[in-house]
């Protein structure tokens, strides 16, 4: 099937949309995005049926239980959708912002001034919220939005998104009808068709497993911020209140096993392993997550854990660089902060990374020189979202390292322009 020449016509439509967005004012997109979150809630019994068929679609691909709570709506989920769309309705817009102004020695004045990207492509998967969140965001920020989400999610994601888009026509004349659009195939060749159109299409940001993130960059000819996959770490220092460290390991790992945020290594100093292994491994096999250990931690973890041996294997060297996004951890003892940073930086995604421990020096010593988007003292990896850093909510957790980095809220999709206010300068 050629899907060009669809594709073609989705990008333009967006393009011409995007022209139309820039010229909102603050007050449209924000009575829009409230109207859209009222509807959201006033719709949440049709969404949730929508959901449900996209449920069985899920059981029927065989996801995990935990992707499966990725793309599960329920009333508490809908309205954290409605409640991330008023939260960026009450955020500063960042479009026309001064980012620098400076006036030169002939009287020519610059200002560099925020502006929209224009068209953003959204590719993703499992989770429905992500539409919400990612149209809210580009429609605040005025860019046009494209959406294309998984086929397990087809019919949540395409009732959000008609959903939004009807409440922003019910509350403004003038709001661009392709500003908000989803693919609606399923066809893997979309992608690479959307993403060859340069003249329409000004960026992309995929969101899902590393497999999906590189096939999106390699085909892609638009520029792509990439989040290739969140292998997690939290280091329970020498120095560490082991109770604290207890809560966070377990908060970092199986609140939400799933997510992109949530911990794949608990690293131990060696120190403190013969005490505090036991002790979290017991905790972990009480929540059924599977312990993939290192030569020291294993006699420690199978002695905790008795006649639940089933739970505990030997990691291999590919498990310190896999993202699980499921009940299934590595552990390993290590020889101080040094060797700590040297294993995150080794195998780590540079996603999020936390060390616990009452010593300032190793704790500095580890926010400076762990490479990651986000780096944590005595807290859990798990913050590491949008709406927890008070943006609203997230478009995306970027790992890369020019452009935007970390969760990606407002100020990140903005681009920039330079403006030039003259009274007749000429150069000479």
């Amino acid at each position: 099937m050629n899907l060009l020449e669809p594709m073609t016509q989705l990008a333009k439509q967006a393009k011409a949309a995007s022209r139309e967005l820039a010229k909102l004012t603050t007050a449209e997109k924000n009575s829009c995005l409230l109207a859209m979150a009222d509807a959201l809630e006033k719709n949440s019994a049709a969404l949730k049926e929508a959901n449900a068929l996209d449920m069985e679609t899920g059981a029927k691909m065989g996801l995990s239980s935990a992707m499966l709570d990725r793309l599960k709506l329920d009333d508490k989920r809908i309205a954290a959708m409605a409640k991330g769309l008023r939260e960026v309705a009450a955020l500063p817009d960042p479009v026309g912002r001064i980012l620098d102004e400076r006036v030169r020695p002939n009287g020519l004045k610059l200002q560099k001034i925020a502006t929209p990207i224009g068209v953003v492509v959204i590719i993703y998967e499992s989770r429905p919220n992500v539409t919400a969140d990612a149209a809210s965001l580009c429609f605040k920020t005025g860019n046009a939005t494209i959406l294309r989400g998984g086929k397990e999610a087809l019919n949540s994601n395409q009732l959000i998104a008609h959903t939004m888009i009807d409440a922003g026509r019910n509350t403004l004349a003038s709001f661009p009808e392709h500003a908000i659009q989803v693919v609606s195939t399923p066809d893997r060749e979309a992608i690479p068709a959307l993403l060859s159109l340069t003249q329409y299409v000004d960026l992309c940001m995929p969101r899902g497993g590393e497999g999906l993130i590189r096939a999106v960059t390699e085909c892609s000819k638009v520029p792509v911020i990439k989040h290739y996959k969140g292998v997690c770490h939290v280091f329970v220092d020498a120095d560490a209140d082991l109770k604290m460290a207890e809560e966070i390991a377990m908060n970092a790992k199986v609140q939400r096993p799933a997510v992109c945020n949530a911990m794949e290594t608990l690293l131990v100093d060696q120190t403190v392993a013969k005490t505090f292994l036991p002790q979290i491994a017991q905790k972990l096999a009480d929540k059924r997550v599977e312990l993939r250990c290192d030569e020291t931690s294993l006699g420690l973890v199978q002695s905790a854990i008795g006649n639940r041996q089933s739970a505990i294997k030997a990691a291999a060297e590919q498990d310190w660089f896999t993202e699980y996004n499921d009940y299934i951890l590595n552990i390993r003892v290590v020889d101080g902060v040094k060797a700590a940073i040297e294993h995150i930086n080794h195998y780590g995604s540079a996603h999020s990374d936390s060390i616990v421990t009452r010593n300032e020096a190793r704790a500095k010593q580890f926010l400076a020189e762990v490479d990651s988007a986000v780096v944590y003292w005595n807290a859990s990896t798990r913050f590491t979202d949008g709406g927890e850093f008070g943006m609203g909510a997230e478009i995306g957790i970027s790992t890369d390292k020019i452009g935007a980095r970390g969760p990606m809220g407002l100020d990140e999709l903005t681009s920039y322009k330079w403006l030039g206010l003259g009274n007749g300068q000429v150069r000479t």
